[in-house]
């Protein structure tokens, strides 16, 4: 391999870029802001502009869905962070990339992936596409190459991937339209249509962390600021759990419905594979407060979260990086 190998997660809402001997290298938002079609700031940057800007500076998230849905910003993203965290000193080798993606998309948003980094990127060697669920798993700690089944589901920011892996391929997967800013923008909805407050997706983000809840909790509370729908001031809210956890909820049964619907297409064999071993809970909205709790009560399974949810595929990318035996094996 190449002497400076990168592996790249695209999630929606976060860019993690690992590099070989170092480890995670960029952790920031995946969000750019343009200003004449120009890069004005990226990543954490550029977050805390969301929702800010004035009209001459356009912030973005440059992917949607676990897909690339503006190209042009997302090349003067990764390009920026290229420069300025990858290579310090300027790119003077070839540099191979390992990218992990979505298993069910399309090869038109496969190649975009991999033209992506092309263009991005001064001087490539190689670019190495690896499915996303494999690559949660290994960071997991799980074996994906051994003939025993595993389970993983990782929520991330507007999908969850649901994938059965067995002998370092996937048996079986699903992709649902269904992540944490489904869930912030229901608390957004239902603010505004129980208090008649407008609130940011921040602040909605806020209150899921803060409040929101998989199974019925103790009543709690929290303060927030938006605008007051019928006047147009500023008004500061109490929000109360109970609203927070029907609106977490109703999501949260999607992602239950869909685990089933995959554990009813699952062979017999690895099917007593996951009994033993449970399903594993991963990506950043996994942290949803008993989440584990509610997925075991629906299918009568063990769940197991990972320790460090948000960075499980970043990890896995840096075990393929290792492993250039295990890097031949899972690329197709």
């Amino acid at each position: 391999m190449a002497k400076k190998v990168f592996g790249i997660d695209f999630g929606t809402s976060v860019i993690k870029i690992f590099k070989k001997g170092e480890g995670i290298v960029v952790d920031e938002k995946n969000v750019v802001a343009t200003k004449k079609k120009k890069l004005y700031a990226g990543g954490n940057d550029a977050y805390d502009m969301f929702e800010k800007a004035p009209e001459n500076i356009t912030v973005s998230y440059p992917m949607r869905a676990g897909v690339i849905a503006e190209i042009e910003n997302m090349r003067m993203l990764l390009d920026y962070f290229v420069q300025t965290k990858c290579f310090k000193k300027g790119v003077k080798s070839a540099a191979e990339f390992v990218v992990a993606v979505p298993t069910n998309i399309t090869e038109v948003e496969k190649r975009a992936f991999d033209e992506l980094v092309r263009n991005a990127v001064p001087k490539i060697k190689d670019v190495v596409l690896i499915e996303k669920p494999i690559v949660a798993a290994l960071g997991i700690g799980l074996d994906v190459v051994s003939p025993r089944g595993v389970m993983t589901v990782d929520i991330g920011a507007d999908t969850t991937e649901i994938g059965i892996i067995s002998l370092g391929g996937i048996v079986l997967s699903k992709l649902i339209p269904v992540g944490g800013n489904k869930i912030d923008e229901t608390i957004q909805l239902l603010v505004k249509k129980n208090h008649n407050l407008y609130i940011g997706r921040k602040t909605a983000e806020m209150i899921k962390m803060e409040l929101g809840s998989a199974v019925e909790a103790e009543e709690t509370a929290m303060k927030v600021f938006g605008r007051d729908v019928v006047t147009g001031l500023p008004k500061q809210q109490e929000i109360d759990s109970s609203l927070v956890c029907s609106a977490v909820r109703e999501h949260l049964y999607t992602i239950v419905d869909a685990i089933k619907m995959i554990l009813e297409h699952t062979p017999p064999e690895i099917t007593s594979d996951i009994i033993d071993s449970g399903i594993f809970l991963t990506g950043g909205s996994a942290k949803i407060k008993e989440l584990d709790k509610l997925i075991s009560e629906e299918t009568d399974l063990m769940v197991n979260v990972s320790e460090d949810c948000e960075n499980s595929v970043a990890r896995g990318l840096g075990v393929v990086m290792d492993d250039d035996g295990l890097l031949g094996q899972l690329h197709h």
